[in-house]
């Protein structure tokens, strides 16, 4: 793709195009690791965009109100961190599934990022720009933010029992409970995480586009979901890695950066991300099916062992 790509446009290999793309897929990149952490546990989220606009609005309006930065970071971390709770609570205490809890969510959320700005965009925020504009040395901190929130969910799922607990929900929850691992809580933790990665990428979205958007994120959790399965997580569930969702998020990337040097117009842009959705879903539950005949193979040659009447 790479090579293509550099043939179709000779600015694609440079340092500044690089940046570029970086910097475009740093915020979908933070929501896709969050999403990644809970589809392994077999969880999603669809209220991710959702939230990211009312945890954005609300942390540009304190900014306004109080010229806080610390503050306005600290809201849009509370208002993730909040709706992902109610998220786990609905999910874990009423058994209601994931996907209906979070797209109760996502109405809710939208619908209160919207009342509060009365459907009006916020603007004039002053130094609030600094979490998504700017940059330390050539690197722009928002790609910090994801590099940092990366090594933290490679850490969490390779070296800590929270991860080896939400690979073995995932792959089999009944199971994970039959060997003592608290289900409800792990879910619970997953969410928690979830929220704080989403508050974040809230704020750092409001700030790179020097406003407050109650209708920003639309579809952003379907996109991050896409880097994630793209990059090896089954939506199954057990099965994915940090560093797989990172190498889904720059094909991502390259891709729609690809299309945007050709010029390709906006809306065959959506067919072809809606395309990859389609195929990367269809690929997984194949994958998916293939695992389960292999391990249905063994089965039985190691129950019918040649000789054995």
């Amino acid at each position: 793709m790479i090579v293509i790509s550099s043939i179709i446009s000779p600015v694609f290999l440079s340092t500044l195009n690089i940046t570029n793309i970086s910097r475009q897929i740093s915020i979908t990149t933070i929501l896709a690791f969050g999403a990644t952490i809970l589809i392994i546990a077999g969880l999603l989220d669809l209220s991710a965009g959702s939230v990211l606009a009312l945890a954005g609005v609300l942390s540009v309006a304190s900014y306004k109100a109080t010229g806080s930065l610390a503050l306005a970071m600290a809201v849009g971390l509370a208002v993730g961190v909040v709706c992902n709770i109610v998220n786990g609570i609905i999910v874990t205490r009423f058994n209601t599934p994931p996907f209906i809890a979070t797209l109760a969510m996502q109405t809710v959320a939208r619908g209160a990022a919207l009342q509060y700005t009365s459907g009006q965009n916020i603007y004039q925020i002053g130094n609030y720009v600094v979490f998504g504009q700017s940059s330390v040395g050539p690197i722009p901190t928002p790609v910090l933010f994801m590099v940092g929130i990366g090594v933290v969910t490679w850490y969490l799922l390779r070296h800590t029992r929270l991860g080896r607990s939400l690979y073995a929900i995932g792959g089999n929850a009944e199971a994970a409970r039959a060997s003592g691992i608290n289900v409800n809580a792990v879910k619970m933790k997953a969410y928690l995480i979830n929220g704080v990665f989403v508050g974040i990428a809230g704020v750092l979205f409001m700030s790179r586009v020097n406003a407050g958007l109650p209708n920003a994120g639309i579809m952003a959790e379907f996109e991050a979901m896409t880097s994630a399965i793209i990059g090896g997580t089954s939506f199954s569930g057990g099965i994915g890695t940090a560093s797989g969702t990172l190498a889904g998020a720059f094909i991502m990337g390259i891709l729609n950066n690809i299309m945007n040097l050709m010029r390709v117009q906006s809306y065959m842009q959506q067919i072809v991300r809606g395309a990859i959705i389609a195929l990367a879903v269809c690929y997984d539950i194949y994958s998916k099916k293939k695992r389960e005949a292999r391990k249905l193979g063994s089965r039985v040659k190691s129950e019918f062992q040649p000789g054995q009447a």
